[in-house]
């Protein structure tokens, strides 16, 4: 079971990650979506497509643009669609 911690809190969890590039890549059901807000900022990877971001927050304390996604990526990477992935301000167990 992978999970995703912030601030002492689980923001997500789940056994069917899938690991792209060093990086777990959570399904979007298993992420708790209290602690999400859509970010403005994108980015633009050769072969996955343009990433969508989060902000995390829990208790007092966020991280900005702290996930990213790609709710369009291209047919190389149509295999985490919607998933989401952390920078190391969430931990990230596997």
């Amino acid at each position: 079971m992978a999970t995703a911690t912030f601030n002492g809190q689980v923001i997500a969890e789940s056994d069917e990650t899938i690991v792209v590039e060093g990086n777990h890549y959570f399904p979007p059901q298993s992420v708790k979506s209290e602690f999400f807000a859509e970010h403005d900022r994108t980015s633009v990877c050769g072969w996955k497509g343009t990433a969508n971001y989060y902000t995390v927050s829990v208790g007092d304390q966020s991280a900005e643009a702290a996930a990213w996604y790609y709710a369009d990526p291209m047919e190389k990477a149509a295999n985490i669609l919607n998933y989401v992935a952390f920078y190391p301000a969430v931990t990230v167990d596997a």
